[in-house]
Formats: structure tokens, C-alpha cells, sequence
């Protein structure tokens, strides 16, 4: 690939586009990030702590393979680019209901862990960071290399040019939808059916001892005690904190009292005595919150890949007669330079790192080492594909006889 072209656009500043960042820089990419808020990690990615830990089933699952992946190599990137107690510190997790025992964990100010790889992107390669520049639109343009087919520009709602570059990744999150949805992509909802998943934290500052020696989880994970002088100023350096929800549908970023009752009653399963510091402290409006909104896919799995070019895909599925032969995922036509890392939901700590790594090595036409049918479960291509065959399916006439 020309040097040229080895320029992407990177559109979010989350885990997910700060993990892409780093992973192109390292692999000397030119790289232009830009963002609708003042800086990074504004959005889901704030999170005051988040959990790094295994996803545990009976049998193996593409969820939990990908877990156990991205647990080990977001420990790493921890442990290559941040002091503990400066972002993070190493934990044990006590599970109470599903997948019960005790694992090995890691306690997160994610936060910490974007600005490092953006700090670690700036040094290694060209990273120019663009704040405040919400993106409205994108449009591909068509070139005259034939390398470089089209240029991607991300369009302001003012009509202004915000970026451009012949790559682009949509790190967007739920915002991935308004960007890739419509008569430029030719994509429908179906084809990318990313869903608002709103989750609230309950925090306060410790006072006192913390309630148990470790943390614990069962239908969210309370958090007896995490101290990180990053938290300020924003919140207490030292603080205990139970959450989250996770209400489906909801895109409002709105800290409910709600809310709050349904983390104590989550807590209350877990560690009683602090279910009722939870409900005191909200009656003595000492309790704080966090709230935002995660995006998650129909079937729970992240989007990481080049996006499919779905109206070439119709006319692919229509060509020749009957018998046609079957669609596989690696067939499907694909937008040139048009990439997603998305669809997150709750485990963009686990697994942000592992998939940028992924798409990086993709656009840089390396091989992997995971396995293809794991890779081919992150496809963002799979649901337009199933959409492709049920259609064809129902314009196949039944046979006589």
C-alpha cells in the first residue's frame, strides 16, 4: 500500500477509535481523529471504573473467546503503558450468580487508557486530533488512482468539509448508524442493527471502610473501594460504586433516581450493607451518578471490518441461474476504504484493543493469527448477508411436484 494512502480517518474518540489509533500508529499510519465533544473519552468511554474480566460459559462461545483474548491483551496494554494506581489495579472478582467463583480482574478508569494510546499514537506516527467536530455525513468520492479509488469526507451539518482521507474507521458507536445508513452506502438499519443500551453507575466517596474485601458480581458489579487520583476533579480520588444498568432502547444520558433504586436492588443481592449505604446516601443527596450510552448488535458481538456494498451484494446474489452457488461472508463486495469498529456494548474494555488490532492488521494486509471463523463472527457484512439470502430465498418460485 502507497504511503498515500496509508492515511485513515478515524471518526470517535472512545475506547474503540483511540484503540485504532494505536494500532495504526504502530504500524506508521497518518492518522486524522475527530470527535463531536472537547476531547477524548467523553462519552460511554468515561466510565469513573470499569470491570476487565473474563466472560465465563459452560462451553466456548464466540463471546467468551473473544473475552479471553481481550482480557489478556488489554492487561498487557496496561501493563505497558500505565503505573498501577494511575488508571488501573489489578483485582479479584467474586461472582455471585452467573459463572460463580472467583477470577482474576482488573479494576479500569478507561479514560486512562485512551489518552495513553492517543499519547502513544502522537509519538509514534502523525496524529492530528480534531475536537468539536461533529461529523453529519459522509461521502465518497471518486478518484483516478486506481489504488485509491475513492476519498472519504466527513461533512459537518453546516455544509463545512470536517476530514477527509481514502480509509476511514466509523468508531462512532450508536452515532456509526446516522453515518453509514442512507442512499450514499445504499445500507438499511438491517444491515447494521446496532442497538442503545443506557447504562447508570451509583458512586460516592468511601468513608469509612470499604463493605467487602474484593468486588463482586451479580446482575452488575458493586465495587467496595477504588482509588485513583485521575478521577478528580470531576469525582472523589477514593470512591465505592455499584452499576451498571443496562435499560435496552433508551438513548437519553439523564442520571435517574430510577436508576439508582435499581442498582440498590442489584446490590442488595450482592452485599446488603451496602445496598442500604446506597439508598442513604441518595436520600441525603450524597450520591453521585454516571450515565451514558453503550451500543450494542442484534447478536451481542462487536462489527469489525470493511462494510459491505450491499447493492453490489443484490446484484451477486441475482447473477446467472439457478442453481446459484451460495454467498460466503468473503464474497460479499465491500466498500473500498470503508471500515467499522463498533457495536462494543458493555465489554469495549475487554475487547476494543484486541479488535483494532484486528482491522489494523486487516488494512495493513498482514495475516493473524486468530481464527477465521472467530473473525468471520465480527464480520460487519453477516447480517446484510442474511438479509441478501432471505430475500433471495423469497424470490425463489417453489418447484412442481
Amino acid at each position: 500500500m502507497s504511503d498515500d494512502r496509508r492515511h485513515a480517518l478515524v471518526i470517535g474518540a472512545g475506547l474503540a477509535g483511540a484503540a485504532a489509533c494505536s494500532a495504526l500508529a504502530r504500524r506508521g499510519w497518518r492518522i486524522t481523529l475527530v470527535d463531536a465533544a472537547a476531547g477524548p473519552a467523553l462519552g460511554a468511554s468515561g466510565l469513573p471504573v470499569g470491570m476487565l474480566s473474563p466472560h465465563v460459559t459452560r462451553s466456548p462461545t464466540p463471546l467468551s473467546r473473544l473475552s479471553a483474548l481481550g482480557v489478556a491483551d488489554t492487561l498487557d496494554e496496561l501493563q505497558r503503558l500505565l503505573p498501577q494506581g494511575a488508571g488501573w489495579q489489578a483485582c479479584e472478582v467474586d461472582n455471585l450468580g452467573h459463572d460463580p467463583g472467583r477470577w482474576p480482574a482488573a479494576l479500569v478508569r478507561p479514560a486512562a487508557l485512551v489518552q495513553a494510546w492517543l499519547d502513544e499514537a502522537r509519538s509514534r506516527s502523525s496524529l492530528d486530533c480534531r475536537w468539536n467536530a461533529p461529523v453529519a455525513q459522509l461521502r465518497a468520492v471518486p478518484t483516478n488512482d486506481p489504488s485509491s479509488p475513492v476519498i472519504w469526507q466527513a461533512w459537518d451539518a453546516q455544509g463545512s468539509l470536517v476530514a477527509q482521507a481514502p480509509v476511514v474507521i466509523v468508531a462512532a458507536a450508536l452515532g456509526s448508524l446516522d453515518l453509514l445508513v442512507g442512499a450514499q452506502t445504499g445500507l438499511a438499519h438491517h444491515d447494521l442493527p446496532l442497538r442503545p443500551v443506557k447504562g447508570q453507575m451509583s458512586l460516592a466517596a468511601l468513608e469509612g471502610p470499604a463493605l467487602a474485601d474484593r468486588p463482586r458480581r451479580n446482575e452488575g458489579v458493586f465495587v467496595p473501594r477504588y482509588e485513583d487520583p485521575g478521577l478528580a476533579p470531576r469525582w472523589p480520588t477514593t470512591i465505592w460504586a455499584m452499576g451498571s444498568t443496562y435499560e435496552r432502547g433508551l438513548c437519553d444520558t439523564r442520571v435517574t433516581a430510577e436508576a439508582h433504586e435499581r442498582n440498590a436492588c442489584s446490590l442488595q443481592a450482592i452485599q446488603p450493607e451496602a445496598a442500604q449505604r446506597l439508598r442513604t446516601a441518595l436520600g441525603n443527596d450524597r450520591l453521585d451518578g454516571w450515565a451514558q450510552v453503550r451500543c450494542a448488535s442484534l447478536d451481542r458481538l462487536p462489527l469489525v471490518g470493511a462494510a459491505p456494498d450491499t447493492q453490489a451484494l443484490g446484484k451477486l446474489m441475482t447473477a446467472g441461474r439457478p442453481p446459484r452457488p451460495r454467498v460466503q461472508l468473503a464474497d460479499v463486495p465491500r466498500w473500498p476504504g470503508l471500515h467499522l469498529l463498533s457495536a462494543m456494548g458493555s465489554r469495549g474494555l475487554t475487547l476494543a484493543h484486541w479488535c483494532a488490532e484486528q482491522l489494523a492488521a486487516q488494512l495493513s494486509g498482514e495475516t493473524t493469527s486468530a481464527d477465521a471463523d472467530l473473525l468471520q463472527s465480527l464480520d460487519p457484512a453477516r447480517f446484510a448477508l442474511k438479509a441478501a439470502r432471505r430475500q433471495g430465498t423469497a424470490r425463489v418460485p417453489p418447484t412442481a411436484g
